[in-house]
């Protein structure tokens, strides 16, 4: 049995941060929405040697112990709002048997084992915010699953705990020199952030957004059925992949012009928005890490910022128009990066509110703490990226059409697009991500060709795409 250590931070209460206020503006109560029992985040890692299920429960007890955002609750009450920090209980570890299964059906097995969890529920009222489960092929080589709910965590966060439960186990089953340092909590990121709220950068980056976004209205792309037909509001997801070799040319791009691959494939992106609708003022959202420049990276909480990138293209006649113009626009949002952007301008939502039209979030993932084929002690550790099946069942997301891409350790893209299926069909995903390899590949391979951009005056993005 594990011994939990019940001293550290048990009882206490503490403001929201920012980031947890705007989690609270979504709120659609238990049963949907930021609180909802699938808004969680679902991650997997392949682990070959033997597995000491003892130890694996200690180690995850210790970081329910170490990170007290496992273990705490947003009281959601308008006139009492704050973040109660829970005393330390035991993870839930569930390890089940699954012997038979060949190597060359080990891969399909475990897609099916990660969808399995990311269609359980999970409730975000109790705590831990942690559970595991540990699929055993044999005696060497297992599955390890984590499910955090994102009320409580980012995928970052995730990242964070699994480097830190390999280390704690390690420690545990007797290997020297995988101590960890005393992390930093989410209650210490809430108190600088708070004491920001009001000061001299702050307000300049206020007053920055208000100007910035003036005028502007978020990124949407037409429902193909109106939220008012009252269907239910499932999120599915839909991936693709984009090669190695393109992708090494976008980061050679990225390189020539002192940028990010992330701002060359928001200039595709941005490009295929043109392409299909005719807008050239383009605010496409993207998530930041939000992490305090750095200084919060090792810890564990809601971190991420809802960032706007606002654009117009009407003077790009090149496809390296569009992305210096993304670059320069990328860098000038980071210097202003702060929390709940939206609020400094409430009409820039308004598309949300709209019957017909769905918001989208575009965003490149990084793996902070990655583990491919590391060995930790005396287990090895690769995590499970490239899941290539679409799904019509999936992890929760609040409203819309979120893309995630992430860039495998093979140099390969790997597209994720969750979408609420009630809003949005399949074959409307698939169109978007068909134009957005082809754009990619115009701007890898032809940065200096024109690009012939269309212009409408029609701002209704739902109008302009009606006979898409």
């Amino acid at each position: 049995m594990t011994t939990m250590d019940t001293s550290t931070g048990a009882g206490e209460r503490w403001p929201l941060s920012a980031n947890q206020e705007f989690l609270c503006a979504l709120d659609q109560g238990d049963a949907e929405g930021p609180f909802g029992p699938r808004h969680h985040i679902v991650h997997g890692w392949r682990i070959h040697g033997q597995v000491d299920v003892q130890a694996l429960q200690c180690a995850l007890d210790d970081i329910i112990v170490r990170h007290d955002a496992l273990r705490s609750v947003i009281i959601r009450d308008p006139e009492a709002r704050c973040q109660v920090v829970h005393q330390p209980t035991p993870a839930e570890l569930t390890v089940r048997d699954l012997p038979g299964i060949e190597p060359e059906e080990r891969g399909r097995r475990i897609d099916a084992l990660l969808v399995e969890e990311e269609t359980a529920d999970f409730d975000a009222s109790s705590v831990p915010k942690l559970r595991a489960v540990l699929n055993r092929f044999d005696d060497h080589d297992a599955l390890l699953v984590l499910v955090v709910h994102h009320a409580a965590a980012d995928g970052w966060s995730v990242q964070v705990i699994f480097r830190d439960i390999a280390a704690r186990y390690a420690t545990r089953t007797g290997h020297e020199g995988h101590e960890l340092a005393e992390p930093q909590q989410y209650r210490d990121f809430t108190t600088w952030q708070l004491a920001r709220l009001g000061g001299p950068a702050e307000n300049s980056s206020r007053r920055y957004w208000q100007d910035k976004l003036r005028g502007g209205e978020t990124l949407t792309m037409p429902a193909d059925r109106p939220r008012s037909r009252g269907l239910p509001q499932t999120t599915a997801m839909y991936r693709f992949e984009v090669d190695a070799e393109l992708m090494a040319g976008v980061s050679a791009l990225a390189r020539e012009v002192r940028g990010s691959s992330f701002m060359v494939l928001l200039a595709a992106f941005t490009i295929v928005v043109n392409r299909m609708s005719g807008a050239t003022d383009i605010a496409t959202p993207t998530l930041t890490p939000g992490r305090g420049y750095g200084r919060f990276d090792e810890a564990v909480g809601l971190f991420f910022n809802f960032v706007p990138i606002r654009m117009d293209v009407t003077a790009c006649a090149k496809y390296r128009d569009v992305l210096q113009l993304t670059r320069n626009t990328c860098l000038e949002a980071y210097v202003h990066d702060i929390p709940a952007i939206p609020g400094e301008a409430p009409e820039f939502m308004r598309p949300m509110m709209v019957d017909n039209e769905v918001p989208i979030i575009f965003q490149v993932f990084p793996f902070p703490f990655p583990l491919d084929g590391t060995r930790v002690g005396d287990l090895e550790y690769s995590e499970i990226r490239q899941r290539l099946g679409s799904q019509s069942r999936t992890s929760d997301i609040p409203d819309g059409v979120l893309w995630t891409l992430t860039v495998d350790t093979t140099g390969e893209l790997i597209g994720n697009i969750a979408y609420k299926d009630g809003l949005v069909d399949r074959s409307s995903i698939a169109q978007w991500v068909s134009r957005f390899r082809a754009e990619l590949k115009n701007l890898v391979t032809g940065p200096d060709d024109v690009v012939l951009l269309l212009r409408s005056a029609s701002r209704d993005l739902g109008e302009r795409l009606e006979q898409r």
